[in-house]
């Protein structure tokens, strides 16, 4: 779900920018007074995991398509709304910037879609359905109805900030059409995967599901917070090679309309040709997950895999991006945390 640049005016593109960054000051206001010291190395942790995770991804039987785990539900139920929130900026922030996933205009519009609705929206239903219980059914129908229901609320942003930019190639109701039910099937898998992490929380470190209740200063997370770190590493390093290479469930959705994955920028702005300019020469380091020679061609839909699944520029994206994610995860929650001290 992560947009490009070209889907969006540059009066839509800097509104979510400014909303955005109005939530996470919010957010990093609240962290300045709530958060438990503890807390701090997870949310670099956790974000190189998630930031691992957004790199796998999944066939969506019979379409196609394919989709990936987003992680803002599970940062949410671990860390809390404002710290998930402030985790699943930072993860998307590296990614525009250093791998050109997701456009610098457009990066306001996907925390927004991927992060906004899932902290705020998606997490406060499933605690309502989880409920503190310890029921695993419970849990896992909680973490399917949020997930489902956040990342609907993220589709049909998508199909109203296009449509707000002009987008006359992707018309509303049809381009709806296509991005609901594509991430309906999106939303449950991400809603298994979230229950059973959840699921393996609960049975080695359960009081990280408590913190609202318990402090966390009399536990220790150590061996939870290794765990995550080591499977980034994996995930990022050597799973990742054998993920999908069918188009996401945004791509999917306007090829369908247009036949192309990708559609060229409407208004060529000065600020898109900054931020094009900015992310291609500038700070994409890895585009596309991948050295330069090695990039496949994303313009065609449904595109063979070569069947060579070794991958050292992939591999180097995973690894590379996991520990800029941590770095920059632990610099702002070290930051946060120095502020409260010092007031």
């Amino acid at each position: 779900m992560h947009m490009s640049d070209a889907l969006l005016s540059p009066e839509v593109g800097v509104s979510f920018c400014a909303a955005t960054a109005g939530v996470i000051a919010y957010s990093a206001y609240k962290l300045k007074t709530n958060t438990e010291d503890k807390l701090v190395p997870l949310m670099g942790v956790l974000g190189a995991f998630v930031f691992a995770m957004q790199m796998i991804n999944f066939t969506i039987p019979f379409t196609g398509s394919s989709g990936h785990f987003v992680g803002g539900l599970l940062l949410s139920i671990l860390l809390g709304p404002y710290a998930g929130v402030i985790t699943i900026a930072s993860v998307l922030l590296v990614q525009a910037l250093f791998f050109a996933d997701g456009g610098i205009l457009a990066l306001g519009a996907n925390i927004w879609n991927m992060g906004v609705y899932s902290c705020f929206i998606a997490y406060p239903i499933y605690k309502l359905i989880a409920h503190g219980s310890n029921s695993s059914k419970r849990l896992f129908f909680a973490a399917v109805t949020a997930s489902v229901i956040g990342l609907q609320a993220g589709a049909i942003s998508v199909v109203l900030q296009t449509c707000l930019s002009g987008r006359t190639e992707l018309p509303f109701s049809t381009f709806a059409l296509f991005m609901l039910p594509i991430h309906l099937g999106i939303g449950i898998v991400e809603g298994a995967v979230t229950a059973g992490i959840i699921s393996y929380v609960k049975k080695e470190r359960p009081e990280l599901l408590t913190l609202s209740h318990h402090s966390a200063s009399s536990y220790s997370f150590k061996k939870i917070a290794i765990t995550f770190l080591l499977t980034a590493f994996i995930i990022g390093g050597v799973v990742s090679w054998f993920a999908s290479e069918n188009p996401d469930g945004l791509q999917w959705s306007i090829s369908k309309i247009t036949g192309k994955t990708e559609l060229p920028t409407l208004i060529n702005s000065k600020l898109h040709t900054f931020t094009k300019e900015l992310q291609k020469k500038k700070t994409a380091i890895l585009p596309d997950y991948n050295f330069e020679t090695q990039k496949p061609d994303t313009s065609k839909p449904n595109q063979e895999n070569s069947g060579k699944w070794l991958n050292a520029g992939k591999s180097l994206s995973g690894i590379v991006g996991s520990l800029m994610v941590l770095a920059l995860c632990l610099t702002l929650s070290f930051g946060i945390r120095s502020i409260r001290k010092r007031y």
